[in-house]
């Protein structure tokens, strides 16, 4: 619907580029009835104007009749001045839409035209506004979608330097093993060499780190009995004072 309209509004002129979204659409959508609703309205008072014509022609036909009948009057026997006024007034009163030419109906009349008058100003302010308020809307909307496109295009570069990064990464971390097992390789050439030259095995890596655990093991064991040996070490060399120690020990306990 909105292609249609832009097409009929435009006929052979090309359209102007936008982009084409929900947001955008939405917009020149309310826009699109908008103008419809004038055109209608615009049409309604065409047929009205034209109903009146026709209607003020019937009646002044009408009255030309009675008055060449009745009274033998044509516009051919009245004065140039007479006809110009007489023209005026009928332009007049065609024009303000009156049922007569009396002066009260000419007054109302014009009071009544004033105040279309003010009205369609005032609607012809409301619709420039609301056209104000949805260009600026399209306009926040391309703005908005720029930005967006920005920050899509932001977050692709971020990602591929992201990607690169890891896959640097996993390169070095594949470089790193494959070391890490070509030196444990030559590691155990080592020590088998070593072997076969006769070193003691209880030399080799894993079984110095084989010691290493018990002896850890063993150091954690041992702590405590330092802790109970250290308290004898305390007591006096000669067995007597030992049991006087002991003896003032107990009495304070």
């Amino acid at each position: 619907q909105v292609t249609l309209w832009l097409k009929k509004i435009y006929g052979d002129m090309p359209i102007p580029e936008y982009e084409v979204n929900e947001r955008t659409v939405d917009i020149l959508h309310e826009v699109m009835e908008f103008n419809k609703e004038r055109d209608r309205d615009v049409s309604l008072l065409i047929e009205d104007m034209k109903d009146q014509a026709t209607k003020y022609e019937a009646e002044a036909k009408y009255w030309q009749d009675i008055l060449g009948e009745s009274l033998g009057l044509s516009l051919g026997d009245l004065s140039e001045e007479a006809t110009m006024a007489l023209n005026d007034l009928v332009e007049s009163a065609m024009a303000l839409e009156v049922e007569d030419t009396s002066l009260s109906s000419f007054y109302c009349a014009i009071n009544y035209m004033s105040s279309e008058l003010f009205k369609t100003k005032l609607k012809k302010e409301e619709t420039e506004l609301k056209l104000v308020n949805l260009t600026k809307k399209l306009d926040s909307a391309l703005e908005m979608e720029k930005q967006l496109e920005e920050d899509i295009k932001k977050i692709i570069e971020s990602q591929k330097a992201e990607n690169a990064k890891a896959e640097s990464r996993s390169k070095n971390l594949k470089f790193l093993e494959a070391k890490s097992e070509d030196l444990k390789i030559r590691i155990k050439d080592a020590e088998e060499k070593l072997i076969a030259t006769g070193l003691d095995q209880s030399l080799t890596h894993e079984a110095l780190a084989k010691s290493s655990e018990e002896l850890s093991a063993l150091l954690k064991e041992i702590e405590p009995l330092k802790k109970e040996v250290k308290s004898y070490h305390e007591l006096p060399p000669s067995i007597v004072l030992a049991r006087v120690t002991v003896e003032e020990a107990r009495k304070e306990l």
